[in-house]
Protein backbone atom coordinates (compact mmCIF):
# COMPACT_ATOMS: atom_id res chain seq x y z
CA UNK A 1 0.00 0.00 0.00
CA UNK A 2 1.11 3.49 -1.12
CA UNK A 3 0.04 6.79 0.88
CA UNK A 4 0.66 10.14 0.70
CA UNK A 5 -0.12 13.72 1.69
CA UNK A 6 -1.57 16.18 -0.39
CA UNK A 7 -0.99 19.84 0.43
CA UNK A 8 -4.00 22.02 1.35
CA UNK A 9 -4.32 24.77 3.29
CA UNK A 10 -3.37 23.12 6.58
CA UNK A 11 -0.40 22.56 8.28
CA UNK A 12 -0.47 18.13 8.29
CA UNK A 13 -2.04 18.37 4.57
CA UNK A 14 -4.87 15.63 3.68
CA UNK A 15 -4.30 11.76 3.51
CA UNK A 16 -4.82 10.01 0.10
CA UNK A 17 -4.10 6.37 -1.21
CA UNK A 18 -1.92 6.06 -4.25
CA UNK A 19 -2.37 3.26 -6.54
CA UNK A 20 0.58 0.50 -7.34
CA UNK A 21 2.00 2.48 -9.79
CA UNK A 22 2.28 5.50 -8.60
CA UNK A 23 -0.33 7.09 -11.14
CA UNK A 24 -3.30 7.93 -9.44
CA UNK A 25 -4.62 8.76 -5.83
CA UNK A 26 -8.27 9.04 -4.04
CA UNK A 27 -8.76 11.11 -1.41
CA UNK A 28 -8.55 8.66 1.85
CA UNK A 29 -9.98 11.54 4.83
CA UNK A 30 -13.36 9.51 5.54
CA UNK A 31 -11.11 7.10 7.07
CA UNK A 32 -8.28 9.32 8.64
CA UNK A 33 -8.04 13.27 7.73
CA UNK A 34 -4.12 13.01 7.94
CA UNK A 35 -1.20 10.54 7.69
CA UNK A 36 -0.59 11.24 11.34
CA UNK A 37 -3.95 10.37 12.10
CA UNK A 38 -3.81 7.31 10.42
CA UNK A 39 -0.86 5.90 12.23
CA UNK A 40 -2.44 7.00 15.44
CA UNK A 41 -5.21 4.65 14.60
CA UNK A 42 -3.09 2.08 12.72
CA UNK A 43 -5.29 -0.84 13.80
CA UNK A 44 -8.24 0.37 12.68
CA UNK A 45 -7.55 2.68 9.59
CA UNK A 46 -4.51 0.31 8.24
CA UNK A 47 -7.46 -2.32 7.02
CA UNK A 48 -9.67 0.60 5.57
CA UNK A 49 -6.54 2.53 3.65
CA UNK A 50 -5.96 -1.51 2.33
CA UNK A 51 -9.55 -1.90 0.74
CA UNK A 52 -9.64 1.48 -0.38
CA UNK A 53 -6.62 1.11 -2.14
CA UNK A 54 -7.54 -2.23 -3.76
CA UNK A 55 -10.59 -0.70 -5.18
CA UNK A 56 -8.46 2.54 -6.21
CA UNK A 57 -5.85 -0.64 -8.59
CA UNK A 58 -9.15 -2.34 -9.76
CA UNK A 59 -10.74 0.70 -11.21
CA UNK A 60 -13.72 0.75 -8.74
CA UNK A 61 -13.02 4.50 -7.44
CA UNK A 62 -11.87 7.11 -10.12
CA UNK A 63 -8.55 8.19 -9.38
CA UNK A 64 -7.37 11.74 -9.70
CA UNK A 65 -3.54 11.97 -11.82
CA UNK A 66 -0.67 12.05 -8.98
CA UNK A 67 1.26 15.62 -9.68
CA UNK A 68 4.46 15.73 -7.50
CA UNK A 69 4.28 19.45 -6.99
CA UNK A 70 0.70 19.07 -5.16
CA UNK A 71 2.29 16.57 -2.97
CA UNK A 72 4.02 17.21 0.55
CA UNK A 73 6.52 15.40 2.92
CA UNK A 74 4.25 12.53 3.54
CA UNK A 75 5.03 13.43 7.16
CA UNK A 76 5.23 17.40 7.30
CA UNK A 77 5.86 17.62 10.45
CA UNK A 78 6.78 14.46 12.85
CA UNK A 79 7.04 13.91 16.77
CA UNK A 80 10.93 12.87 16.33
CA UNK A 81 13.03 12.48 13.57
CA UNK A 82 15.86 10.09 14.55
CA UNK A 83 18.83 9.57 12.08
CA UNK A 84 21.01 6.99 12.46
CA UNK A 85 24.63 6.04 10.42
CA UNK A 86 24.19 2.25 9.72
CA UNK A 87 26.87 2.01 6.97
CA UNK A 88 30.35 1.67 8.13
CA UNK A 89 31.74 2.41 4.92
CA UNK A 90 30.12 5.69 5.24
CA UNK A 91 31.30 6.37 8.69
CA UNK A 92 34.79 5.67 7.73
CA UNK A 93 35.02 8.17 4.83
CA UNK A 94 33.14 11.02 5.95
CA UNK A 95 35.21 10.82 9.68
CA UNK A 96 38.28 10.77 7.44
CA UNK A 97 37.42 13.83 5.67
CA UNK A 98 37.34 15.57 9.21
CA UNK A 99 40.40 14.54 10.30
CA UNK A 100 38.65 11.88 12.95
CA UNK A 101 38.96 8.34 14.26
CA UNK A 102 35.93 6.11 13.74
CA UNK A 103 34.67 5.41 17.39
CA UNK A 104 35.83 2.01 18.95
CA UNK A 105 32.00 1.25 19.07
CA UNK A 106 32.09 1.49 14.99
CA UNK A 107 30.68 -1.73 14.43
CA UNK A 108 28.80 -2.79 17.38
CA UNK A 109 27.02 0.35 19.34
CA UNK A 110 24.89 2.33 16.34
CA UNK A 111 24.85 6.07 16.06
CA UNK A 112 22.47 7.98 15.96
CA UNK A 113 21.61 11.51 16.64
CA UNK A 114 18.50 13.49 16.74
CA UNK A 115 17.18 15.21 13.98
CA UNK A 116 14.87 18.50 13.83
CA UNK A 117 11.34 17.61 12.68
CA UNK A 118 9.00 20.43 13.16
CA UNK A 119 9.62 21.28 9.70
CA UNK A 120 9.96 18.52 7.06
CA UNK A 121 10.21 19.64 3.16
CA UNK A 122 8.45 18.24 -0.01
CA UNK A 123 9.97 16.31 -2.51
CA UNK A 124 10.01 18.89 -4.76
CA UNK A 125 10.75 22.09 -2.27
CA UNK A 126 14.28 23.61 -2.92
CA UNK A 127 16.41 23.70 -1.01
CA UNK A 128 17.50 26.42 0.84
CA UNK A 129 21.43 27.75 1.57
CA UNK A 130 21.48 30.58 3.43
CA UNK A 131 25.30 31.10 2.85
CA UNK A 132 27.68 28.57 0.06
CA UNK A 133 30.23 28.36 2.21
CA UNK A 134 28.84 26.53 4.74
CA UNK A 135 29.32 23.39 2.52
CA UNK A 136 25.63 22.28 1.66
CA UNK A 137 25.48 18.68 0.76
CA UNK A 138 23.05 15.77 -0.07
CA UNK A 139 22.24 12.97 1.81
CA UNK A 140 20.52 9.88 0.01
CA UNK A 141 18.94 7.88 2.68
CA UNK A 142 15.67 5.14 3.64
CA UNK A 143 13.83 5.72 6.22
CA UNK A 144 11.20 4.16 8.25
CA UNK A 145 8.16 5.37 9.87
CA UNK A 146 6.97 3.58 13.92
CA UNK A 147 3.39 3.31 14.96
CA UNK A 148 3.53 3.13 18.74
CA UNK A 149 6.68 1.64 20.06
CA UNK A 150 7.34 0.68 23.48
CA UNK A 151 11.17 0.45 25.60
CA UNK A 152 13.14 -2.27 25.60
CA UNK A 153 12.07 -3.96 22.15
CA UNK A 154 14.30 -6.92 20.78
CA UNK A 155 15.75 -7.00 17.23
CA UNK A 156 13.50 -10.10 16.51
CA UNK A 157 10.56 -8.34 17.42
CA UNK A 158 11.37 -4.92 15.60
CA UNK A 159 9.62 -5.49 12.58
CA UNK A 160 5.84 -5.07 14.28
CA UNK A 161 6.32 -1.35 14.82
CA UNK A 162 7.51 -0.29 11.40
CA UNK A 163 4.91 0.86 9.36
CA UNK A 164 5.82 2.68 6.50
CA UNK A 165 9.31 3.13 4.54
CA UNK A 166 10.18 6.27 2.83
CA UNK A 167 13.57 7.71 1.04
CA UNK A 168 15.20 10.92 2.92
CA UNK A 169 17.27 14.00 1.47
CA UNK A 170 18.85 14.47 4.52
CA UNK A 171 20.77 17.96 3.84
CA UNK A 172 23.78 18.90 5.83
CA UNK A 173 25.92 21.68 5.68
CA UNK A 174 29.39 20.01 5.89
CA UNK A 175 31.39 22.74 7.09
CA UNK A 176 29.48 23.61 10.35
CA UNK A 177 30.08 20.20 11.87
CA UNK A 178 33.34 20.56 12.97
CA UNK A 179 33.19 23.43 15.18
CA UNK A 180 29.66 21.87 16.33
CA UNK A 181 31.29 18.71 17.61
CA UNK A 182 33.96 19.94 19.25
CA UNK A 183 31.57 21.39 21.45
CA UNK A 184 30.79 17.58 22.25
CA UNK A 185 26.85 18.01 22.04
CA UNK A 186 26.41 16.78 18.93
CA UNK A 187 24.49 18.39 15.30
CA UNK A 188 22.41 21.40 15.46
CA UNK A 189 22.85 24.26 12.81
CA UNK A 190 24.21 21.53 10.42
CA UNK A 191 21.50 19.88 10.00
CA UNK A 192 18.72 22.02 8.18
CA UNK A 193 15.26 21.09 6.97
CA UNK A 194 15.11 17.23 5.46
CA UNK A 195 13.16 16.60 2.45
CA UNK A 196 11.03 13.04 1.94
CA UNK A 197 9.69 10.95 -0.95
CA UNK A 198 6.38 11.69 -2.05
CA UNK A 199 4.87 8.43 -1.23
CA UNK A 200 5.24 6.06 1.96
CA UNK A 201 4.47 2.80 1.68
CA UNK A 202 3.81 -0.52 3.72
CA UNK A 203 6.61 -3.15 4.07
CA UNK A 204 4.82 -5.66 2.36
CA UNK A 205 4.61 -3.53 -1.17
CA UNK A 206 8.60 -4.00 -1.13
CA UNK A 207 7.80 -7.98 -1.69
CA UNK A 208 11.23 -10.01 -1.31
CA UNK A 209 13.54 -6.72 -1.33
CA UNK A 210 12.49 -6.39 2.46
CA UNK A 211 14.89 -8.30 4.53
CA UNK A 212 15.15 -8.84 7.93
CA UNK A 213 15.28 -5.03 8.56
CA UNK A 214 16.97 -4.29 5.32
CA UNK A 215 15.84 -2.97 2.13
CA UNK A 216 17.53 -4.89 -1.02
CA UNK A 217 17.41 -2.20 -3.85
CA UNK A 218 19.98 0.15 -5.45
CA UNK A 219 19.43 3.59 -4.51
CA UNK A 220 19.74 5.91 -6.94
CA UNK A 221 21.06 9.45 -7.05
CA UNK A 222 21.29 12.11 -10.26
CA UNK A 223 23.32 15.17 -9.85
CA UNK A 224 22.85 17.85 -12.28
CA UNK A 225 21.33 15.14 -14.33
CA UNK A 226 24.21 12.67 -14.37
CA UNK A 227 24.34 9.48 -12.41
CA UNK A 228 25.96 10.06 -9.32
CA UNK A 229 25.69 6.83 -6.96
CA UNK A 230 23.21 3.27 -7.01
CA UNK A 231 24.70 1.91 -3.99
CA UNK A 232 22.76 -1.12 -3.42
CA UNK A 233 21.21 -0.32 0.33
CA UNK A 234 20.98 -3.90 1.52
CA UNK A 235 24.13 -5.84 2.06
CA UNK A 236 26.60 -3.36 3.50
CA UNK A 237 23.62 -2.04 6.00
CA UNK A 238 25.45 -3.46 8.97
CA UNK A 239 23.01 -2.09 11.55
CA UNK A 240 19.54 -3.44 10.50
CA UNK A 241 16.49 -0.85 11.09
CA UNK A 242 15.50 -3.94 13.53
CA UNK A 243 18.90 -3.46 15.21
CA UNK A 244 18.20 0.62 15.08
CA UNK A 245 15.09 0.10 16.67
CA UNK A 246 16.76 -1.94 19.37
CA UNK A 247 18.85 0.34 20.22
CA UNK A 248 16.64 3.87 20.43
CA UNK A 249 14.16 1.84 22.71
CA UNK A 250 16.88 1.03 25.18
CA UNK A 251 15.72 3.26 27.61
CA UNK A 252 12.55 5.34 26.40
CA UNK A 253 9.04 4.14 24.32
CA UNK A 254 8.19 6.14 20.90
CA UNK A 255 5.19 7.68 19.64
CA UNK A 256 3.50 6.40 16.66
CA UNK A 257 4.80 8.63 13.90
CA UNK A 258 8.41 8.61 14.41
CA UNK A 259 10.62 8.16 11.49
CA UNK A 260 14.08 6.66 12.27
CA UNK A 261 16.79 6.91 9.39
CA UNK A 262 19.29 4.76 7.83
CA UNK A 263 22.17 7.34 7.39
CA UNK A 264 23.71 7.62 3.94
CA UNK A 265 23.92 4.58 1.70
CA UNK A 266 27.11 3.59 1.12
CA UNK A 267 29.32 0.74 -0.57
CA UNK A 268 32.60 -0.08 -0.33
CA UNK A 269 32.68 -0.96 -4.36
CA UNK A 270 33.19 2.60 -5.70
CA UNK A 271 31.91 1.99 -9.07
CA UNK A 272 28.21 2.56 -7.70
CA UNK A 273 29.21 5.82 -6.99
CA UNK A 274 28.05 7.62 -3.55
CA UNK A 275 25.38 9.24 -1.84
CA UNK A 276 26.46 12.32 -0.94
CA UNK A 277 29.00 14.70 -1.98
CA UNK A 278 31.50 14.19 1.56
CA UNK A 279 32.32 10.64 0.47
CA UNK A 280 32.88 11.64 -3.48
CA UNK A 281 35.55 14.48 -1.79
CA UNK A 282 37.11 12.07 0.72
CA UNK A 283 37.80 9.60 -1.79
CA UNK A 284 39.69 12.35 -4.31
CA UNK A 285 41.45 13.18 -1.51
CA UNK A 286 42.83 9.85 -0.60
CA UNK A 287 43.76 9.29 -4.45
CA UNK A 288 45.08 12.53 -5.22
CA UNK A 289 45.57 14.34 -2.11
CA UNK A 290 43.07 17.30 -3.12
CA UNK A 291 39.34 17.86 -2.57
CA UNK A 292 37.69 18.48 -6.70
CA UNK A 293 34.28 18.11 -6.38
CA UNK A 294 32.65 21.49 -4.54
CA UNK A 295 29.71 21.12 -2.35
CA UNK A 296 26.34 22.43 -4.09
CA UNK A 297 25.94 25.57 -5.66
CA UNK A 298 22.81 27.47 -6.60
CA UNK A 299 20.83 26.08 -9.19
CA UNK A 300 22.29 22.77 -8.31
CA UNK A 301 19.91 19.46 -8.89
CA UNK A 302 19.25 16.65 -7.14
CA UNK A 303 17.56 13.63 -8.00
CA UNK A 304 16.84 10.66 -5.78
CA UNK A 305 14.74 7.49 -6.41
CA UNK A 306 14.57 3.87 -5.93
CA UNK A 307 13.04 1.35 -8.54
CA UNK A 308 11.56 -1.94 -8.53
CA UNK A 309 11.96 -5.14 -10.89
CA UNK A 310 10.06 -3.74 -13.74
CA UNK A 311 11.34 -0.29 -13.70
CA UNK A 312 9.20 1.16 -11.63
CA UNK A 313 9.89 4.34 -8.78
CA UNK A 314 8.66 2.78 -5.20
CA UNK A 315 8.36 5.45 -3.17
CA UNK A 316 8.26 8.45 -5.94
CA UNK A 317 11.21 11.06 -6.67
CA UNK A 318 12.38 13.62 -4.24
CA UNK A 319 13.87 16.04 -7.05
CA UNK A 320 15.15 19.17 -5.45
CA UNK A 321 17.10 22.24 -6.80
CA UNK A 322 19.59 24.53 -4.34
CA UNK A 323 18.39 27.76 -4.13
CA UNK A 324 21.17 30.54 -2.08
CA UNK A 325 18.66 32.17 0.08
CA UNK A 326 19.96 35.73 1.91
CA UNK A 327 17.40 36.29 5.46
Amino acid sequence: MKLATLRNDTRDGALVVVNTDGTHYVAATEIAPTMQAALDTWSESEPKLRELAKKLDAGEVEGTEVDAKALHAPLPRAYEWIDGSAYINHIVLVRKARNAEPPATLETDPLVYQGGSGVLIAPTDDIEVPNEEWGADFEAEIVVVLGDTPRGVKPEEAHKYIKLVMLANDVTFRNLIPPELAKSFGFFQSKPATAFSPFAVTPDELGDAWKEGRLHRPLLTDYNGERFGDPDAGPEMHFSFNDLLAHITKTRAFTAGTIVGSGTISNEDRSRGSSCLAEKRMIEKIDTGEFTTPFMKDGDTVHIRMLDENGKSIFGDIQQTVRVVEK
